[in-house]
């Protein structure tokens, strides 16, 4: 067992190389987000030169995220096994070898593979990262801090991906968006031996590769069955898939309680703080990474913005959930953790109830206000949320709990996605088939009813008052779709506040474990 375990080493400050560390670690954190967006401006690039077909372009973007969601438990877990460090320095340098891979992909069928490795590459990311925090940082208050700066860099890596790739593809290839991580790589594997600790459980036993196999395929199985529910509504396939992936899952639950060592401690999950911080995490999820997308989709197909526009006014929200990542430590030094995780989604209601009474013309700046106020309060959830799962779960399993964090928020995430994005579609159709489009011939109408971007598209081709009709259409439409998911995330919000505060009410105030240090330094 690591020497950080000791009752001496318990109550240790951090010093100036912890902190540098910090900030090593953020950074690929903040490539591990960058690269989930970065891809989405490029298609049109690759698509121009590597020719794929439209079932390859699916695998394309979606195959990075069904890699890193599959992967979590078992790098995770894995993690805790060979060394934290050894686990993230292998797994960054072999981002940077798929990075560049992916750069000069030749074919559709390398780049799929680039983007597959990616995936594994990036799930050793955040699992190991979180996990060395958790030893890094000994005193929880400033773990608290820490764990901020970690969420942030995230948040950023997803602010900044957009905006990078444009200028990226402004003047070089499509491929450079994908050369952007390999210095940073190079980075960390110069300086993370040194500034970084390593950590293992010594105690545990050879990797079960069948578990690790279940625990891949349950999650692919589930977030491919929600991705095609979100793009092409409810289907055989996807329920099929969703149905074979709760069927692996729980063949995984019963062979981690009969194996002596498993892949993951059920134990954790009978604690309640840390069920209910996991359930809240996947909850914050689902409304945020629902809100993320429907929103930049409202900037463009109601307000009428350009991409870059759209992201420029995004920034706002952004810089709201930086602020509240790192202002929660304070915060939780006078309020207890639950009251204030349950806080902040109550003011992330309050921004969803804003959302939901936009204005058709001239609700520019309404939305941002509203965006602002559901990013504060979800940076105060999110980062609340890690810090009590990692604060819950005994050292030696901080990888396992580390990785159940980024699978809660990866499967929230999916979650959201597929089933507001269903409501979306849905009240969409339904509002659309009922407008008057009179002019609008009804193969054209019918068609405009798949998605706002087809209705944009077929609204540009109709000469004189039809064109507008169904433009204007469209976009009502798609606005009484947002007003509908903003309305259920706030009752979901809500919800997950009431949980937090009856569960989560008697978790303690991180307080500091020691009395200040001298001023920290490297030697």
């Amino acid at each position: 067992m690591s020497p950080l375990n000791t009752s001496a080493g318990a109550h240790r400050k951090a010093t100036a190389r912890e902190w540098i560390g910090l900030a090593v670690i953020a950074l690929p954190c903040l490539l591990y987000s960058m690269d989930l967006t970065v891809l989405n401006l490029a298609v049109p690039h690759l698509s121009a030169a590597l020719r794929p077909t439209s079932a390859q372009m699916l695998w394309i973007v979606d195959i990075y995220g069904f890699m890193l969601a599959g992967s979590l438990i078992t790098m995770g877990t894995l993690g805790d096994r060979i060394g934290r460090r050894k686990l993230l320095l292998i797994g960054a340098a072999c981002f940077g070898v798929a990075s560049v891979f992916a750069a000069f992909s030749t074919s559709a069928e390398m780049l799929i593979a680039a983007r597959a490795l990616l995936g594994v590459a990036g799930a050793t990311l955040a699992p190991s990262t979180l996990s060395l925090i958790r030893n890094m940082f000994l005193d929880a208050h400033e773990r608290t801090i820490a764990i901020g700066v970690w969420v942030t860099s995230f948040a950023v890596g997803g602010a900044i991906g957009p905006l990078v790739g444009g200028v990226l593809l402004e003047h070089y290839a499509w491929g450079s968006v994908f050369l952007v991580g390999v210095p940073v790589m190079a980075l960390l594997l110069v300086i993370g031996p040194w500034l970084l600790p390593e950590y293992r459980d010594d105690t545990a036993s050879r990797l079960d590769l069948p578990s690790a196999a279940l625990s891949i395929v349950a999650v692919l199985a589930v977030i491919y069955g929600l991705k095609r529910i979100a793009e092409s509504g409810i289907g055989a396939l996807p329920i099929g898939m969703m149905a074979a992936g709760v069927a692996t899952g729980f063949v995984f639950v019963r062979r981690q309680a009969k194996l002596a060592d498993p892949l993951i401690d059920l134990r954790l999950l009978r604690a309640p703080a840390f069920s209910a911080a996991l359930a809240i995490n996947t909850l914050g999820f689902f409304v945020g990474f629902a809100a993320f997308l429907l929103i930049a989709q409202y900037l463009q197909l109601v307000l009428g913005l350009s991409p870059l526009q759209a992201g420029l006014w995004s920034l706002p929200s952004s810089l709201a959930f930086v602020v509240g990542s790192n202002l929660v430590a304070r915060v939780v030094r006078r309020i207890r953790p639950g009251f204030v995780v349950a806080g902040g989604l109550v003011l992330a209601a309050a921004g969803f109830g804003l959302l939901a009474a936009l204005e058709r013309e001239n609700g520019l700046r309404m939305l941002v206000i509203a965006y602002g106020i559901l990013s504060l309060g979800l940076s105060f959830v999110f980062t609340l949320a890690v810090d009590m799962l990692v604060r819950t779960a005994p050292p030696e399993r901080a990888g396992a709990a580390s990785a159940l964090s980024e699978t809660s928020s990866e499967l929230g995430g999916a979650l959201g996605i597929a089933i507001l994005g269903s409501v979306v579609v849905a009240v969409y159709r339904r509002a659309l088939a009922a407008a008057a489009l009179d002019g609008v011939p009804l193969e054209t109408a019918q068609a405009a009813r798949s998605s706002p971007g087809a209705a944009a598209d077929l609204a540009a081709g109709l000469a004189g008052p039809a064109g507008d009709r169904l433009k204007d259409a469209s976009r009502e439409a798609f606005a009484q779709a947002f007003e509908v998911t903003a309305l259920i995330s706030a009752a979901v919000a809500l919800a997950a506040a009431l949980l937090a505060a009856i569960i989560l009410r008697e978790v303690e105030t991180p307080t500091p474990s020691s009395p200040p240090t001298q001023p920290p330094s490297l030697a």
